[in-house]
């Protein structure tokens, strides 16, 4: 019995006396919360987890914004930090890179190969950048290094991807048949005037004719005319 009485003396001393070095625990949405903001604060200074980066977020140039645009053009998964080929090729030839002459679209093929890792099918701005240059030097001769790339660089700086026009339908003569109002029979006929254009309602509906004449006489009004101005 004296054993029982000590430990349920000893259990209200524990309870009386709680840990006070005990770190409280904090709600689940605050910690939520916080992952996230690290994780946005991560993404938008361009470091990793354990990394350093700076508090304030970076500027996006206008060459590094032509970059995202061509990276991210026809493909919904692609994050804009890298570019394959298809849109490398459709970036030189829409900004006027490719000049047919000094650079064709076998010399940016080349450039693509040499400046990407050979275990990869992208390049990254940094990749895409000594690419430019590589052209650069190739399309104006005359110029310096660092002369050439400006030149490059501006033909680039600010673009997009241009988009195609819609292809125009052929004509079939099927369909023409098929929407030619002159050709309708039946009810379909009588919506359409004798020009093609509709009657609206008079032609889908049958209004009574209150004018006193036989319905289908076609020489409505003629008696009038004879008799205002009579034939000489």
């Amino acid at each position: 019995m004296a054993d029982h009485k000590d430990t349920d003396g000893f259990k209200v001393q524990t309870a009386k006396h709680p840990n006070i070095n005990a770190v409280p625990m904090r709600p689940h949405n605050d910690q939520s919360r916080d992952r996230t903001s690290k994780r946005l604060s991560t993404e938008s200074n361009g470091t990793s987890d354990g990394g350093v980066g700076s508090s304030t977020p970076v500027e996006i140039t206008a060459l590094e914004e032509a970059f995202r645009r061509f990276a991210i053009h026809g493909d919904t998964r692609a994050t804009g930090k890298d570019l394959h080929g298809k849109n490398w090729s459709k970036l030189c030839k829409d900004c006027g890179v490719i000049d047919g002459k000094n650079i064709t679209l076998t010399d940016v093929d080349i450039v693509f190969s040499k400046v990407k890792k050979k275990s990869c099918r992208t390049i990254t701005y940094d990749e895409f950048k000594a690419a430019l240059g590589e052209l650069a030097r190739k399309k104006y001769k005359d110029k310096s290094g660092e002369e050439a790339e400006a030149e490059v660089f501006k033909l680039i700086e600010g673009k997009g991807p241009i988009i195609a026009g819609v292809t125009r339908a052929v004509a079939s003569p099927t369909v023409s048949r098929l929407t030619d109002p002159t050709k309708f029979t039946g009810s379909h006929k009588e919506r359409f005037d004798n020009s093609g254009r509709g009657k609206g309602k008079a032609g889908r509906v049958d209004i009574v004719d209150t004018s006193g004449y036989v319905s289908g006489y076609k020489h409505k009004g003629s008696y009038e005319k004879k008799v205002t101005h009579p034939p000489k």
